[in-house]
């Protein structure tokens, strides 16, 4: 499909941008023309998809990338986010008990600093920054881990989501390495975590699991402390969703939850098999044959145009619609190709 295949065409938006693309012309003989019109309205889109597609999909030189990448901040959602930050520092600040650093849901800080990270804000964003120092202030419990709203035990997904975001925005403080001690510890015996383990869970979850992971793969890519035993709970973490063919009990073979075949953007906390298939992906993870059923329901989806649609939106607050539900998603399309050229990639 993708493998190797830097994507041409023959109109963008940018004179410069067709500049890059047409530096791979030659390389195109083999991409269907529907994969061509895919990536050709990525490129058309606000920065936060348009970089993103450049650096996976076109290869484009990393001049261009970073010069795509820096209009996150100044134009489209990404600067429309930005401008809803409070004086403070926070989203939806005064409108919980917890100052809005962890609810409501999905306007909070947490939440919106998801969103910037998965758009690709620099990250030496001040704003973000600023987030960054009262997520860490505001929610670091005596256990190491982090939760918002009342003082005692780490939740476990809340502790995964804020490593990602603080390591993903370079916060610097030796206090994230505890984050991370907080995690290796809550590990489950057969690879996994659980948030509710607290609770008496005795089986991992996959939704706090890929949130663990995303978590740890940008500790262990920044160098942390610990980021040996970071990199090695990832295989282990990897191996339990890999033993599930990432939506299938492990007993009995049968579909965990037929709504984690549905592709969300953005997915807050919920798990679904593109999110994890893009983590395996953004890891360069072994193409397993434990995931060729789920890669199969990842090509099957795209529609007859080359796009991926919007299939489900979990309720909840937000400050601006991304995508129409039920409509071609570039959010879904762009992780799709990915994916896809990822696993061609590899096993090719």
């Amino acid at each position: 499909m993708l493998c190797h295949q830097p994507v041409f065409y023959t109109q963008t938006r940018s004179p410069a941008l067709s500049i890059a693309v047409a530096r791979f012309s030659s390389k195109m003989s083999d991409s269907s023309a529907h994969t061509k019109g895919a990536i050709q309205w990525l490129l058309d889109a606000d920065p936060a998809i348009r970089w993103q597609a450049l650096r996976d999909l076109v290869e484009a030189p990393e001049r261009t990338v970073a010069r795509e990448r820096r209009k996150v901040a100044h134009e489209g959602w990404g600067n429309r986010l930005l401008a809803r930050q409070d004086a403070e520092g926070t989203w939806a600040g005064g409108q919980s008990s917890d100052g809005g650093l962890y609810s409501p849901k999905w306007t909070s800080t947490t939440y919106t600093m998801l969103l910037l990270r998965d758009f690709g804000l620099p990250t030496t964003n001040r704003q973000a920054r600023m987030a960054c120092a009262l997520l860490l202030d505001g929610g670091l419990q005596r256990d190491g881990g982090i939760n918002y709203g009342w003082r005692g035990r780490s939740e476990t997904c809340i502790t995964g989501m804020v490593l990602s975001i603080l390591f993903y925005f370079e916060y610097g403080d030796d206090r994230l390495d505890t984050l991370a001690d907080y995690l290796l510890r809550e590990q489950m015996s057969e690879g996994g975590w659980n948030c509710q383990r607290l609770y008496g869970a005795t089986h991992s979850s996959l939704h706090t699991t890929l949130s663990v992971l995303e978590g740890l793969r940008l500790y262990e890519q920044h160098r942390g402390r610990n980021a040996p035993a970071a990199q090695a709970a990832q295989r282990r973490g990897r191996e339990f969703l890999l033993v599930h063919r990432l939506f299938r009990s492990d007993r009995t073979g049968e579909i965990i939850k037929p709504i984690s075949l549905r592709f969300s953007f953005p997915p807050q906390w919920h798990y679904d098999i593109l999110r994890a298939l893009d983590y395996f992906q953004a890891v360069n993870a072994p193409c397993d044959p434990r995931l060729a059923e789920a890669i199969d329901v990842v090509s099957r989806s795209q529609s007859e145009d080359g796009f991926w649609l919007l299939q489900n939106r979990y309720k909840g607050k937000s400050y601006f619609q991304l995508e129409r539900l039920g409509a071609p998603s570039r959010w879904n399309t762009l992780r799709a190709l990915r994916v896809l050229k990822w696993w061609d990639c590899g096993t090719a």
